[in-house]
């Protein structure tokens, strides 16, 4: 890592996230995820609108294809390394319920935020099932396209002028804390299960006895 990544290492970065961060960079792969693009991939994860299997997922973390378990020679490691990322998805997840996503950015010594990188990662995130961000939900659809403005900018591929790409870059931390949490709260959700229907006196116990409800339960 050269003199200038160097400076935008996070400050005070709690020991878990110093070790994944460490696990990450040792990985035997090419381009190995920054913590900070790990944040965001997993954080694509818990907000796309449609379920992400982790057998989608969790494989090109460490360069695998679908269902490929971590190139770790202690099956022990591989399943520790799992664990911590699966970790810090629930993590994330808690976060958002609660209204309060924390993203894990690189910060410069000026204290810039670099948010570059944490969304180059939700990028790769979302090609991995780009069907999966379709919404009929029009605030969400509409997060889903300024996101991809902001990952334009970030990758410098942006139509926008430099002064409206400068406007976005400055805004970009506060952005994506709102269309965050809009497109986490139009995620699909299972449908709740519909209450029991009210059993009937003659009706057969529902507790598989073949007595009628009024002579078994029901008499209790």
């Amino acid at each position: 890592m050269g003199a200038p990544e160097q400076e935008l290492r996070l400050l005070k970065l709690p020991s878990r996230f110093r070790r994944l961060d460490e696990i990450l960079a040792d990985l035997p792969v090419d381009e190995p995820m920054l913590l900070t693009e790990l944040d965001g991939y997993l954080t694509a994860v818990v907000v796309c609108p449609a379920p992400m299997a982790p057998a989608l997922w969790l494989p090109p973390i460490w360069g695998g294809a679908y269902g490929e378990t971590p190139p770790f020679d202690d099956p022990i490691d591989a399943t520790l390394f799992g664990d911590m990322v699966v970790a810090r998805q629930s993590e994330i997840e808690r976060d958002f319920a609660r209204g309060r996503p924390k993203p894990i950015y690189d910060v410069e010594r000026n204290g810039d935020i670099v948010w570059e990188d944490w969304i180059g990662g939700f990028a790769m995130a979302m090609d991995l099932a780009p069907e999966g961000w379709a919404s009929s939900d029009e605030a969400v659809a509409d997060a889903f396209v300024q996101m991809r403005t902001l990952i334009d900018v970030a990758f410098d591929r942006s139509d926008l002028t430099s002064a409206e790409i400068n406007a976005v870059s400055d805004e970009a931390p506060v952005m994506l804390a709102r269309l965050l949490m809009t497109l986490y709260g139009g995620r699909a959700r299972p449908e709740a299960a519909s209450a029991p229907g009210k059993i009937g006196r003659n009706d057969p116990c529902s507790c598989g006895s073949g007595k009628k409800h009024k002579r078994c339960c029901g008499a209790s």
